[in-house]
């Protein structure tokens, strides 16, 4: 048993813990009023969290003992599973504000969009990393595992959840530009996603979108419709100042703020608080991201090394992200705060995504251990040999 749970970086695994279990702490605080008005109980967000940090942390320590390399092998199920749930959605999935995102399995909400971003980390690393004798060539090398991606994407896009799709799109690009392919490639790949993109533009541009965009821009020009949500995470963040109002103390989450336990849990934070609270949890991601990005590049090993990149792209875009919108420098997406919002699917897959990075830290670590004991055992058996010769002379 000791032997399983040797060579972790321990960084790795205190700080999603961290993370989640403060998240919970959060939700309760920020749902527990919405939760009584929906007739639910105060506790019904905070109860559902909780069965799900539970869930999530059993798949995280098991990910953090399984071994990584095996995942190559189950690369085709896994992807297979992903898009029958992708698909699924389209024909059984519940409709929730115009989109359908989730399905119903053994009476959990699931939403698979979530846990396709995992998927197809997996997918792309293994691929890419099988394809690394031949990867100058573009058509056999570089263009195969991108159709597959785009073909889920297009589900996505079709919930629709266009913040999710762009999420996955960002992740894949970022392993693709980390797999060693050329940069003449790269640039193609670039241009032809910007051609894609402007020519979906007519499709996917609506009026709800637009009015997102001068939601995040402009909500003063309109605080009672597109603005509304931006300013009032605006005053949750402004009334916290340095310490915050309290822990429970916010206002804004007695019906003012949309998605107090969601999308905008990080402005009740800075309410409740304050600035430190945030600085606190911006540096926890910035530890996580850092962290990661430090094992991607000592990983010798490509499945690794691009697991490691996709997983901490994951995280930190999606915190980026979800930053961005509470305070008006990216749109409203719908993008959750990783660990800390509410949504078991979301929470069980960073976990697990935690995991399977800290086995990839684990066997790094390991192969240092083993590496340093070799050198240690070749030099007692050089300098010993030596000593020995000379008594032996004399």
């Amino acid at each position: 048993m000791k032997k399983l749970f040797q060579g972790f970086d321990y960084t790795l695994i205190i700080t999603p813990l961290i993370l989640a279990t403060f998240g919970i702490v959060m939700i309760y605080s920020a749902s527990m009023v919405v939760a009584e008005v929906e007739g639910l109980g105060s506790t019904f967000y905070f109860k559902r969290q909780l069965m799900w940090f539970v869930v999530s942390v059993i798949g995280f320590l098991f990910c953090c003992i399984f071994p990584y390399k095996y995942y190559q092998k189950f690369t085709v199920p896994i992807v297979f599973i992903s898009f029958v749930l992708l698909a699924s959605v389209a024909f059984f999935g519940d409709t929730v504000n115009r989109a359908t995102r989730s399905i119903e399995l053994l009476g959990i909400n699931v939403q698979p969009s979530e846990l396709v971003k995992l998927t197809l980390i997996i997918y792309i690393a293994s691929v890419y990393a099988k394809k690394q004798n031949y990867i100058g060539n573009f058509v056999q090398g570089v263009i195969p595992p991108l159709v597959l991606t785009l073909g889920m994407v297009a589900f996505i896009v079709a919930q629709p959840d266009i913040g999710t799709a762009t999420i996955i799109l960002f992740i894949v690009g970022v392993i693709v530009a980390s797999s060693g392919i050329r940069f003449r490639h790269l640039l193609l790949l670039f241009f032809v996603a910007a051609v894609i993109i402007i020519m979906a533009i007519p499709y996917l541009v609506t009026d709800t979108r637009i009015a997102r965009f001068s939601g995040a821009y402009q909500p003063f020009l309109d605080p009672e419709q597109d603005g509304y949500h931006l300013i009032q995470s605006y005053l949750a963040i402004s009334g916290g100042g340095i310490s915050g109002e309290g822990l429970g103390q916010s206002i804004q989450k007695l019906g003012y703020l949309w998605g107090a336990h969601t999308d905008f849990i990080m402005a009740v934070i800075a309410e409740e608080l304050g600035i430190i609270g945030v600085v606190i949890v911006i540096g926890l991601f910035c530890l996580l991201t850092l962290r990661g990005l430090y094992f991607a590049k000592k990983c010798t090993d490509s499945f690794g090394a691009l697991l490691a990149i996709g997983i901490t792209t994951m995280i930190g875009v999606q915190a980026i992200i979800n930053l961005g919108a509470i305070s008006g420098v990216l749109p409203i997406t719908g993008v959750t705060l990783p660990f800390i919002s509410y949504g078991g699917s979301s929470l069980f897959v960073v976990m697990v995504s935690m995991g399977i990075l800290n086995n990839v830290a684990k066997n790094i670590q390991m192969k240092g251990e083993r590496s340093k004991v070799v050198q240690k055992e070749s030099i007692n058996y050089k300098y010993g040999r030596g000593r020995i010769w000379s008594i032996d002379k004399r």
